[in-house]
């Protein structure tokens, strides 16, 4: 009979999807389903309501609605724009040197808004029509746009990270933050790498100028935006407070930045921001809750165990145990949004994980990262749609140079998979 539950939880949350169910209602349908020939009983109604309103029931979730929040004041606060002048600072003058300013900007963005979506929409819409003008293919232009976009769930602080502490039992949250900066970091310069490559192929010319007192004006008019990042992380650090306090503090000095210094935000602008910030809150929300119940339905069913069981049964090899959960998440990756993949998948493999040794920081890091690459493709890929979008470009159009910058991007997926100290390094030196 456990079998036939398995079955039947996994078949109707296929089946939904394929019929283009929203996937936060999918997953709360097919567990309620399970449930309710599983227990055999309408209590599962009320079960199903209470998994969920427990499962968002976090101090640490807190968090969430306030990044979001001071993502969406950053991006229309010219914070973007300012970053992107930085960038061209620090790597405009090298080969291929807008696509290098694109990804750069893009791990800055990242890195203070935490929010690939927005980084796409922000650094693409002001990098698109530059690159255009210096005669950057278009569809390489979005392709790098895409994939440097994914950066910002590595780099700190990053919503997602929140949400696999969640799942995994309350790792330390400052810990994730710190482990995420190598990884990002090494990230981003894979894909300089590729850019680098095809810019040499197509004998793209460097035409970024400026002087050293243009260079001095752009770092001051961007010190103000990059000193949320020492803020947010050094406080969180010191222990001047938790990574929800951190978001409330990015949330205010965001807005004392976009009103009073930039000034590109109008107190009538104020209610929209909010209304686009709510509205991504409650996406994300409600994916949170239905994704807890799955995960108790499957808990429920010993899943968990009966997968780790499993694998530990088919290999006692960190190595071949690594290699299979790396290509299940980037399947899962491919027809699953990041922050259910998370809340359903973690609690199956970090056992397994665990048992064989694995930091669950390391771990967390793994999953993400994995889960990133999902982003940049079809047929759930929000980045690869919102960079598609801002590009006005079909799909079809993208794949073709994106398939390079994925690769770049697995091989450095594993560099981190099987070098631990690429992700603890940080963590370790702070004491975590």
């Amino acid at each position: 009979m456990e079998l036939f539950e398995i079955l039947l939880l996994v078949i109707s949350f296929v089946l939904l999807l394929s019929l283009g169910v929203p996937i936060s209602f999918s997953i709360g349908i097919s567990s309620l389903l399970t449930m309710l020939v599983s227990i055999k009983s309408l209590p599962s109604l009320t079960t199903v309501a209470q998994r969920m309103a427990t499962g968002i029931d976090s101090f640490a979730l807190l968090a969430i609605p306030f990044f979001i929040l001071a993502g969406q004041l950053m991006n229309s606060g010219g914070i973007a724009r300012r970053l992107i002048d930085f960038a061209k600072i620090l790597v405009g003058k090298l080969p291929g040197g807008l696509a290098f300013v694109n990804i750069m900007a893009a791990m800055l963005f990242g890195a203070i808004s935490g929010s690939a979506v927005a980084a796409a929409s922000a650094i693409g819409g002001f990098m698109t029509p530059v690159m255009d003008k210096e005669g950057y293919d278009r569809s390489f232009s979005a392709a790098v746009n895409i994939t440097s976009a994914t950066t910002g769930m590595i780099i700190p602080p990053s919503n997602i990270l929140i949400v696999y502490s969640l799942a995994s039992g309350g790792v330390s949250i400052a810990a994730l933050f710190l482990a995420g900066y190598i990884p990002g970091i090494l990230l981003g310069l894979s894909l300089m790498v590729v850019a680098f490559v095809y810019a040499k192929r197509h004998s793209y010319k460097v035409k970024v100028e400026f002087t050293l007192g243009d260079a001095l004006i752009k770092f001051l008019d961007a010190l103000p935006s990059l000193l949320l990042i020492i803020i947010v992380i050094g406080g969180i650090v010191a222990g001047y407070f938790t990574a929800t306090e951190a978001s409330a503090v990015a949330v205010l000095y965001a807005f004392i930045l976009s009103v009073f210094l930039y000034k590109e935000i109008k107190f009538e602008d104020l209610p929209d921001i909010l209304l686009n910030s709510a509205s991504t809150t409650a996406i994300v929300m409600l994916l949170v809750g239905t994704s807890m119940a799955m995960s108790w339905v499957m808990a429920y069913e010993n899943i968990p165990q009966n997968v780790a069981e499993a694998l530990i049964t088919l290999s006692d090899s960190k190595f071949v145990i690594l290699v299979i959960i790396n290509i299940v998440l980037l399947f899962v990756g491919v027809f699953m949004d990041m922050t259910p993949a998370v809340l359903i998948f973690t609690p199956i493999f970090l056992p397994v994980a665990m048992q064989l040794g694995i930091s669950p920081i390391h771990f967390g890091i793994i999953m993400v990262m994995n889960l990133s690459i999902g982003l940049c493709t079809p047929p759930v890929g929000s980045v690869l749609f919102v960079g598609c979008s801002v590009a006005k470009l079909p799909i079809t159009k993208v794949i073709k140079p994106l398939i390079p910058l994925f690769v770049a991007m697995i091989i450095t997926l594993m560099f981190v998979t099987y070098i631990p100290e690429l992700s603890l390094w940080i963590p370790e030196f702070f004491g975590f």
